[in-house]
């Protein structure tokens, strides 16, 4: 049996990636701010990670904001893991870090870099969107009376529960360096993927395609966040839609 530490453990990646490590019989720890006895802040570090990690096998990092200081948590990991022996760094990451210039993704990337050069036996995979994150976007741009679309873009969204499981596989087997993208079954324009999600909240919005600009939204039009020769996802987001929209029940029409 091997002892597993799931940074972010509390999430809605790190959760099942916990539930199925578990299901297979493995010890797992559960590492997030809030989540005891392994309640920790990575990006403070700190005795509370030693003991986190002290006597793990392999670590999944899934751990991550947009709000800034995955980097200084990731170092923070990374010395933690170097002093407790940890055998095997997993890391999630998203297509694209290296070809869009958004905040974001050059942090997620420089993540993968000190991965890479950690001394950890390493692996990386990264995944396109989840269904999730576009449904919470569309979300927020349907509360408005126009729905503004982002021109020329497209999304590649996939099932959270099918990266899970891939991640925790990878966990168990031995370390294997960047290892092939993925990415979601369909390759959607924006436009395609607003009107999925207004049919299955039942929202009426006139959409708009509002042109942006700066070279993180041109290299998004180009598709940089795009993998559509590794579309090995099952889960459609309309298959999404009525697992997690529809049996909720539709929001009320305006």
């Amino acid at each position: 049996m091997t002892t597993i530490l799931v940074t972010g453990g509390t999430g809605v990646l790190g959760r099942l990636v916990t539930e199925r490590l578990r299901a297979d019989g493995h010890e797992v720890r559960v590492l997030s701010r809030n989540s005891r006895p392994y309640a920790v802040d990575l990006r403070e570090g700190g005795s509370a990670l030693d003991a986190a990690v002290a006597g793990v096998d392999t670590v999944v990092h899934c751990a991550s904001t947009p709000r800034g200081g995955d980097e200084r948590a990731a170092a923070h990991l990374i010395d933690a893991a170097r002093r407790a022996g940890v055998g095997h760094l997993v890391y999630i990451s998203i297509v694209g870090v290296d070809r869009v210039p958004f905040g974001y993704y050059r942090s997620k990337l420089a993540v993968e870099r000190l991965v890479e050069r950690s001394g950890l036996g390493w692996t990386t995979l990264r995944a396109t969107q989840f269904h999730d994150l576009l449904v919470r976007v569309l979300g927020s741009l349907a509360k408005l009376p126009v729905m503004p679309l982002p021109a020329g873009v497209s999304d590649q969204p996939i099932e959270v529960a099918e990266v899970a499981e891939r991640l925790a596989g990878l966990a168990v087997g031995p370390p294997a360096g960047r290892v092939e993208d993925m990415g979601g079954p369909e390759v959607r324009s924006f436009e395609s993927l607003a009107r999925a999600y207004l049919a299955a909240t039942g929202r009426r919005r006139a959409l708009v395609r509002v042109p942006l600009w700066g070279a993180a939204y041109r290299a998004f039009r180009a598709g940089g966040h795009l993998t559509p020769e590794r579309a090995v996802g099952r889960g459609t987001f309309e298959a999404y839609l009525d697992g997690h929209v529809r049996q909720r029940g539709a929001a009320p029409k305006p």
